[in-house]
């Protein structure tokens, strides 16, 4: 009982800061916990883009290559080599007034003949979670900052579309077409 009455105000603050900070770290490790046991349901293959906007390119060719490999960074963590599968790339595009039906039409911008966005697809395994897809520990959601790294570049974008292999080949295989009930 001596001891309490010989503590001071601020060794109650100390006490009660050692208390909360404990409490937050507990709490911070039972939700750790709870994310890494998101049940896998599969491992599948996937194909995801990225978008990069305003890209500059002076010398007209153009940094990516289909069919060689880009090293990835997915929120600043750096993951792997991937495979580029397909590039789509476009100048800058602006909006012009004309005598149409519109009212306009869409040309190149000549302001920013340099200028250029591209679509980057990219093929990699993933884990299936009910949370989504997970590549490298990483989660791999639309939106996410990726950097695309290789001999002679290094861009940022971010994801723009996910897909699994299979859902792409499916879709593409034309589906039959049913007779008219005569």
């Amino acid at each position: 009982m001596n001891l309490l009455k010989k503590l001071k105000l601020t060794d109650y603050i100390i006490i009660l800061v050692i208390l909360i900070l404990a409490g937050v770290g507990t709490f911070v490790v039972i939700k750790k916990k709870n994310f890494a046991n998101l049940p896998v349901e599969k491992e599948t293959a996937i194909q995801f883009d990225v978008f990069f906007r305003g890209i500059t390119i002076s010398d007209n060719k153009i940094p990516f290559e289909v069919d060689k490999d880009a090293f990835i960074t997915i929120r600043n963590v750096p993951y792997t080599k991937l495979k580029i599968t397909a590039i789509d790339g476009r100048q800058r595009m602006t909006t012009v007034a004309a005598a149409n039906e519109a009212g306009f039409i869409i040309a190149p911008d000549a302001s920013t003949p340099n200028l250029f966005d591209f679509i980057v697809k990219l093929e990699d395994k993933a884990k299936k979670t009910p949370d989504g897809y997970v590549v490298g520990g990483n989660k791999l959601k639309m939106g996410i900052p990726v950097v695309i790294e290789g001999e002679r570049y290094r861009y940022s974008g971010t994801v723009s579309n996910i897909q699994e292999i299979d859902e792409i080949q499916n879709s593409e295989q034309p589906q039959p077409v049913e007779e008219p009930i005569k």
